[in-house]
């Protein structure tokens, strides 16, 4: 849940810290995992804006409006993007955007029983075509939604009764009940409906619910000029782009978003995998008591989960583990996936010991663990050495050894006398695939 209110933050407040934090839903349109990479429309729009101004992005997820509201209110997060419509009411309690998109909210029916052989008039006259129609129809929608606002202005308009349902379950999963013939009506958005339909042919979405809606984010409603003036202003200019077209071809029309869709490595919270060696790798890490997910990323970072590559330096498979390291630990690492992971988990796990002394904290000796993994343990050792030497903290990454990893270049440092391995020329790029992998861990920790 989100934590006691606080003020909200505008723009020189975010960019003071160096982060941006914002809320978004896990669906296949604004945030998943596909083969191990993170990826969404409106994940990839906040990466740009953030990458824009410089600025980290941390993000919190939820598929229920109101608590990605509530983390809003409290000041949890200083953005929502979750693909909000706007709407009078919604304007009222918060600041929206330029508009991201334009969208028309559509009926999701099933079409009748061997709809293939018969005439597209013959398919509509099974089916709602007008609002109308709706009368004394039960529909389910999610809990919060402008979909459901928009039914119950249908009644008021036209004075009729519809079975509104409101369920904590987001459109695309209200999609696949009324597929499987578990409800028989939802609402989506009219630009979700080419997944929706490749997915699941036996769907209709030509009805209209609603008149043409603006989707855009949102921030909070006092205290944000700066912050919305910045967006605004980003949107704009970014709306008109090669790019913004090509993201938009990419979520949402062709057969692409279908195809990512429909694989079983497109991870949400509720299905997909990482990887193909999900299993493996979880049964392996229990034995260092690392979660699963920082090791995934990891692997990810090593070998994109290829088990064949092979480093010009020799360093084989999933966790890179040279045959010579392997033999030590007792693995074949070049016999199969599983000796080639438990190996690295050997490695690390040795890592792990050699550091408690200097890093008690467990999540901090993590990165010093990862640090090693890539560039040598006596290189990280050296860090810590001239990090203590300098007054700074042995036991914390970032501002402290990190540094002194970056320094081991310069011949001041690495000559210095508490230095043992000699000169490390690629300290920068180890601090960046330390931040890598835990930037990966923490978006496989928001889907799965």
């Amino acid at each position: 849940m989100y934590t006691d209110s606080v003020a909200p933050r505008d723009l020189d407040a975010i960019i003071a810290e160096g982060k941006i934090r914002a809320v978004t839903n896990v669906n296949q349109t604004s945030y998943f995992i596909y083969k191990g990479e993170p990826m969404g429309f409106h994940f990839e729009l906040l990466k740009k804006f953030a990458d824009h101004l410089e600025l980290e992005l941390e993000l919190v997820t939820s598929n229920d409006i109101d608590e990605a509201l509530g983390y809003l209110q409290s000041g949890s997060v200083d953005l929502v993007a979750i693909g909000l419509s706007v709407s009078a009411d919604r304007k009222e309690m918060m600041q929206f955007t330029e508009p991201l998109i334009q969208t028309t909210q559509v009926l999701v029916q099933r079409k009748p029983d061997g709809w293939t052989r018969m005439t597209a008039d013959a398919v509509s006259d099974n089916l709602v075509r007008n609002q109308l129609d709706l009368a004394g129809k039960t529909v389910y929608v999610q809990k919060g939604s402008s979909y459901a606002q928009r039914l119950y202005n249908l009644e008021r308009e036209s004075g009729m009764d519809i079975g509104v349902i409101e369920v904590p379950y987001d459109a695309e999963e209200l999609a696949r009940q009324v597929a499987r013939g578990e409800i028989e009506y939802t609402v989506c958005d009219d630009y979700m409906s080419n997944i929706i339909r490749s997915l699941y042919p036996d769907l209709d979405m030509s009805t209209p619910v609603s008149f043409p809606l603006n989707i855009a984010w949102s921030v909070n409603k006092e205290g944000t000029d700066a912050l919305v003036a910045e967006l605004n202003s980003w949107i704009m200019g970014f709306r008109t782009t090669r790019e913004y077209a090509w993201l938009e071809r990419k979520y949402f029309s062709g057969s692409r978003p279908a195809s990512i869709a429909g694989s079983e490595y497109f991870a949400t919270n509720s299905a997909g995998k990482v990887s193909p060696f999900d299993e493996i790798i979880k049964r392996c890490s229990e034995s260092i008591g690392w979660d699963w997910r920082l090791v995934a990323a990891l692997i990810y970072q090593e070998s994109r989960f290829n088990p064949s590559v092979i480093s010009p330096r020799g360093a084989y498979g999933l966790m890179q583990v040279m045959p010579e390291t392997g033999q030590f630990f007792g693995y074949d690492v070049t016999r199969s996936v599983e000796n080639n992971i438990r190996a690295g988990i050997s490695y690390i796990r040795m890592l792990d010991k050699l550091f408690n002394e200097w890093v008690p904290d467990p999540d901090e000796r993590v990165k010093f663990i990862l640090a090693s993994y890539n560039a040598g343990h006596g290189h990280v050792i050296d860090a810590i050495r001239l990090a203590e030497k300098n007054g700074l903290d042995t036991g914390k990454w970032e501002d402290n050894v990190s540094l002194f990893l970056e320094r081991k270049a310069d011949p001041v440092f690495y000559g210095d006398p508490v230095v043992r391995n000699g000169r490390l020329r690629q300290g920068v790029q180890v601090n960046a695939y330390v931040a890598d992998i835990l930037e990966r861990y923490e978006h496989y920790r928001n889907i799965k």
